[in-house]
């Protein structure tokens, strides 16, 4: 029965361990690399929005979704951007980048200026496709702060210099299974980068201009 109980103890803490070093390592890696404030962001070429279904389960309007939307907005009509990527996931919804485009030209965003990568399947994706597809190697990725933290992390692992623009976040109610999941992203980003991940998909290179 001691024998039972101590390897029960040791795995809670692995499981421990193997959620708070991953997250301690992406939060310490993003430190001055996100802002908020849209005049201390240094400007780069291309912004990129990461994606995320328009409507949740309850069939209202994802508010992490709205809020990405009008960051970007914000960001490029304050002249820190040139050019916004739409990033997302192509098979899961066929429509969302589509309504991604179609929601950032109502923002006021110029269709010429906005790009889609419609094999954005993961934030590790989405990164590498940004250099290897779109030919970026410095970026200002667009997103709440905890995955700004996750994607300034890949984006280092892959030699892309990248910034965080914080959107709006939501409250903490709101967001509860969002922030759970997010523990476990981390701790499968850091892994993901042990073993050499690769994007499900690169394909013919797109220049932004």
């Amino acid at each position: 029965m001691k024998k039972l109980f101590k390897i029960l103890i040791a795995l809670i803490l692995l499981i421990a361990l193997s959620i708070y070093l991953p997250n301690k390592v992406i939060t310490n890696n993003a430190k001055g690399k996100t802002f908020t404030n849209v005049k201390l962001i240094p400007k780069n070429k291309v912004g990129i929005v990461l994606g995320t279904p328009k409507f949740v389960s309850n069939g209202l309007v994802n508010l992490f979704y709205t809020y990405r939307l009008e960051a970007a907005a914000t960001l490029y009509k304050a002249q820190k951007v040139d050019f916004i990527l739409a990033s997302g996931d192509n098979l899961t919804s066929n429509d969302e980048i589509k309504v991604f485009k179609e929601d950032l030209i109502k923002l006021g965003i110029p269709e010429e200026k906005i790009f889609l990568d419609y094999a954005g399947f993961r934030t590790l994706d989405s990164m590498v496709r940004a250099k290897e597809i779109f030919g970026q190697e410095s970026i200002t990725i667009i997103s709440q702060k905890f995955h700004n933290e996750r994607a300034i992390y890949l984006a280092k692992k892959f030699d892309i210099k990248a910034v965080g623009f914080n959107a709006k976040d939501v409250s903490e109610q709101y967001g509860r299974y969002t922030t759970v999941r997010e523990y476990l992203a981390r701790t499968k980003a850091v892994l993901d980068i042990l073993i050499g991940k690769e994007p499900r998909f690169l394909g013919e290179k797109i220049e932004i201009k």
